[in-house]
């Protein structure tokens, strides 16, 4: 009988091709995202002006001045700020989060055109922030805007001056946010209802379970994924918002609608003060990181569950 001998084991030769199509996207990556981060925490601990050629240590003087101003007064900036994204955020997992569900339910029961109301409700996500700012300010317009003519012939004789009013102005420009992102959680939620399981829904109702009992036990639950998501992207979105309020207010009537995107941007390119632009840059990439770091660590261990 003869002895086969055991396959050769050849050594297989290092194939640099899939590294070569990442260098270029990493490179990319890290003069653009990771070298201006890095570059922001090193203004941050500086008085440097955004001109002359030296920036002197300053240490955290920076940071210092920003919550040294918390609760001394009111008109603060960086309390405004701090106040406003606050609102814009609680405001983002709520409202637009609850109005998207509810639409990808009611479009997700095969209604007559319900591809045309899909379209037409995510249709503001296609336009660019500041073309939605442009619209709004028109709508919010006393005299040839939308909303206080419309009041005007209900019948009420003085509307509000709604991107004039200081208790009004932050809640305005969140409302035209809420508009834009509606359709796009409206459309995370219908691709999450594809996934759940008929079968269940058909089991729960012959068990003699409502559409509320159905949908509390059941399909939110199967939904939880989407969810986590949803909520990461809007606190997110929420406290990276720039483009409407600087296209709608600038920040303005005294700082009112201010958030931490703008006031960076005031500090540092109106004011000359990088470095406490910088500074407040800082403290908004920690409010983020933490919702960031959250949502890593939910997807790493649901995969290591599985």
């Amino acid at each position: 009988m003869a002895v086969t001998s055991p396959p050769v084991r050849t050594k297989s030769k290092f194939d640099p091709t899939p590294y070569l199509f990442v260098i270029g996207p990493l490179l990319l990556y890290l003069v653009w995202i990771i070298g201006p981060m890095f570059y922001s925490f090193y203004l941050s601990v500086t008085d440097w002006d955004g001109i002359s050629p030296d920036a002197k240590y300053i240490g955290l003087a920076n940071f210092e001045t920003l919550f040294g101003s918390l609760g001394k007064r009111r008109t603060s900036p960086f309390e405004y700020a701090l106040v406003n994204n606050l609102k814009w955020l609680l405001t983002f997992i709520t409202i637009p989060v609850a109005m998207g569900l509810g639409l990808a339910i009611v479009l997700n029961q095969n209604v007559k055109g319900d591809r045309f109301f899909k379209v037409g409700i995510f249709l503001p996500q296609v336009l660019s922030l500041p073309v939605i700012g442009l619209i709004w300010a028109w709508v919010y317009n006393p005299r040839d805007g939308f909303i206080n003519p419309l009041l005007t012939s209900l019948g009420i004789a003085d509307p509000p001056s709604w991107l004039s009013d200081k208790e009004l102005v932050i809640w305005a420009v969140i409302l035209a946010a809420a508009w834009r992102q509606i359709g796009y959680i409206m459309i995370l939620y219908v691709a999450g209802l594809k996934n759940v399981d008929i079968r269940l829904l058909e089991a729960a109702r012959l068990d003699g379970a409502n559409a509320w009992q159905a949908f509390r036990h059941i399909t939110f639950p199967l939904l939880a994924p989407v969810t986590t998501i949803v909520v990461v992207i809007s606190v997110i979105d929420s406290l990276r918002s720039f483009d409407l309020v600087w296209i709608m207010t600038k920040g303005g009537p005294a700082n009112s609608s201010t958030v931490l995107a703008v006031l960076m941007y005031i500090q540092a390119f109106n004011n000359y003060k990088m470095g406490l632009g910088a500074a407040t840059a800082v403290v908004l990439f920690m409010i983020s990181l933490v919702f960031i770091v959250g949502y890593l660590w939910r997807i790493m261990k649901d995969e290591m569950e599985y």
